[in-house]
């Protein structure tokens, strides 16, 4: 595998490439990642091979891969016998990733795990948001159709990238979860924690504080909740570019006391305990290509109030647990305040989520992907 990002950087697709590749060297698989330095110390028992990187200008939490140590590795990785190249992000990964696959003579897979025409233009903005949509259209069906075969999330992705006209073969694959986030977690400790009285209403959201997560969207819903329920807490975890415009339009709103911002969790406890501190899981992004953060809340036990667009609809289905809300402040705040005010609601679809969760364990999904792989490795073959 080749990615962009991976750990210590914190986001759905460093989770994704964790979770399949665990499921994988339990099968007895062998799973080499090629991920940038990040300067950080990192676990060493992972085979990951580190590349010497720099900062993206405009996005800092990343950083850039230096392609020319990619290719050094090609004698070295050659003498492996790899069997396959799975390209996990579109940037230094696909050229380096594909240029590194030709040179050892295997095929390549690629995921498309983000929803680029809704989110460049977020870090773009000096040009028009018409040209940016335009640009990832072109920019994903031009690589997507450079590659042997194709991974998507969701059913909303294969629909928007055989939309864009690519014609490279595309099979759904979810990431499913570890058996780690079935593992319930201490609510009362995170509230402890950070000094949330055990009674307080309280919101959670988990993700990356990225424009593109419509996290504004939840705090002008936030503000509709208060009136109902005025000692309503939204915890967000996570951190990203947008985090300090959000906390400016928490202050503009009046909701300095209803917002607490507690940057990223580490995923071995602290997580699980902070999806369990919630009455609720509050989610509105509309970029999403799967939405995984809504199946570890489920695991938790923990209801769940969201939209449903593109890779969510694959997720919120009757009985899953959830209720689906429009991408409209009354709507989604009415059914947020009616899940506050009942006990017996929640409940039930606590309930609910946990055993829809089980559906979504990750040893049926990691099956799937090695039969495809073993697929596109046939076709590449000839056979």
């Amino acid at each position: 595998m080749i990615s962009d990002v991976y750990f210590p950087r914190v986001n759905g697709v460093s989770t994704s490439i964790q979770t399949f590749r665990q499921a994988f060297e339990a099968r007895g698989h062998t799973v080499s990642l090629i991920a940038p330095d990040y300067r950080q110390a990192t676990d060493g028992t992972e085979d990951v091979l580190r590349i010497p990187s720099r900062q993206v200008l405009m996005d800092p939490e990343d950083f850039m891969m230096q392609r020319r140590s990619v290719r050094r590795l090609t004698d070295a990785l050659r003498e492996r016998n790899f069997d396959l190249l799975h390209i996990q992000t579109p940037f230094v990964a696909h050229y380096a990733g594909s240029a590194l696959a030709r040179q050892l003579g295997i095929p390549r897979v690629e995921t498309y795990h983000t929803f680029f025409q809704e989110y460049l233009y977020h870090y773009v903005p000096f040009l028009p948001k018409s040209w940016m949509r335009e640009a990832a259209r072109k920019f994903s069906r031009w690589q997507c159709n450079a590659v042997d075969a194709v991974v998507v999330p969701s059913s909303a992705m294969l629909e928007v990238l055989r939309d864009y006209g690519v014609r490279t073969p595309i099979q759904v694959i979810p990431t499913g979860l570890a058996a780690g986030r079935y593992e319930p977690g201490d609510g009362m400790r995170f509230r402890q924690r950070y000094g949330i009285p055990a009674a307080r209403p309280t919101l959670v959201h988990v993700g990356r504080v990225a424009f593109e997560k419509n996290i504004g969207f939840l705090l002008q819903t936030l503000v509709r909740v208060r009136d109902t329920v005025p000692d309503v807490l939204m915890v967000i975890a996570g951190e990203g570019p947008a985090l300090r415009q959000l906390q400016r339009q928490a202050a503009d709103l009046g909701l300095k006391d209803n917002v607490l911002f507690v940057g990223y969790l580490s995923r071995d406890t602290s997580l699980s305990d902070c999806y369990c501190a919630a009455d609720a899981f509050v989610f509105a992004s509309n970029t999403e290509t799967q939405g995984l953060v809504l199946i570890e809340a489920m695991a938790q036990g923990v209801p769940v109030v969201s939209t449903a667009v593109r890779g969510t609809r694959d997720i919120l289905k009757a009985g899953c647990g959830a209720l689906v809300a429009a991408e409209e402040v009354g709507d989604f705040a009415a059914k947020v305040t009616a899940l506050l005010g009942d006990d017996a609601l929640r409940g039930e679809l606590g309930e609910q989520a946990r055993a829809y969760a089980r559906e979504w364990s990750d040893d049926a999904f990691a099956e799937r992907m090695i039969e495809f792989y073993r697929d596109v490795i046939h076709n590449a073959a000839g056979g």
